[in-house]
């Protein structure tokens, strides 16, 4: 039994929204997706998948794109992405197969883990932070804290976090997300979000203050489900 997480799969099987906007290596990106995790997820092994699922705008149009995944091998754990439209509420969410879990404020377990966190938002930059940024930045934050109170009230000392955005701005700098991380003691961060090359580079990875961050989005990871633990 092995734990992997992806991001930003960026399904479209329904609705026409191609991708290789970004660069080549989004040219049939689906049926790479798709054969990687076939050869190195097992039957029994749990994958995060950390938003950006699909673009279909609602449900009825993102349902191949989930059928997909629900054929594929291993139990899904899904966050929201900033592109998930279809996005309902996780209860409703929570109902339609028995191999996807979807969370906004709870958490989920593997072994002695916890895996919390949620989608996140962009944080503070010298670019483009309105006030409605703040409002959501302030209020994601509360989410995840949410997740994170309630793996701790629940006895877990070991705390994984999932998020769709990156836990800091393009500068590295600290924010209210990597503050939270540290106070509750999570081990590691796995988040998605960025696309292409040049952003790849203000993604936060390796080891800051005793956590480890990790960059999961798809194309960073060559469409390939990568191993967080055993």
């Amino acid at each position: 039994m092995s734990l992997y997480a992806i991001g930003d799969l960026h399904l479209s099987s329904s609705v026409d929204k191609p991708m290789d906007i970004f660069g080549e290596k989004w040219q049939n990106h689906d049926e790479k997706i798709k054969n990687n995790w076939e050869s190195t997820v097992k039957e029994d092994d749990v994958v995060l998948v950390l938003g950006d699922v699909s673009w279909g705008t609602k449900m009825k149009d993102a349902q191949s794109d989930f059928d997909m995944i629900h054929n594929l091998p291993g139990q899904k754990f899904f966050i929201k992405g900033n592109h998930d439209y279809w996005w309902t509420t996780a209860t409703k969410l929570n109902k339609m197969y028995d191999d996807m879990k979807f969370i906004q404020t709870g958490f989920f377990t593997y072994k002695d883990y916890a895996i919390c966190g949620g989608r996140g938002w962009i944080c503070p930059n010298e670019f483009k932070f309105t006030e409605e940024d703040k409002k959501i930045y302030d209020r994601e934050a509360i989410r995840i804290e949410i997740s994170l109170k309630e793996a701790k009230k629940a006895g877990y000392e070991k705390i994984i976090v999932i998020t769709h955005y990156p836990p800091t701005n393009d500068s590295l700098d600290d924010s209210v997300f990597t503050d939270l991380y540290e106070k509750y003691g999570v081990e590691r961060v796995y988040y998605g979000h960025l696309h292409g090359e040049e952003s790849f580079k203000t993604g936060l990875k390796g080891i800051r203050n005793g956590i480890e961050y990790n960059l999961v989005s798809a194309d960073y990871i060559d469409f390939m489900p990568v191993k967080v633990m055993d």
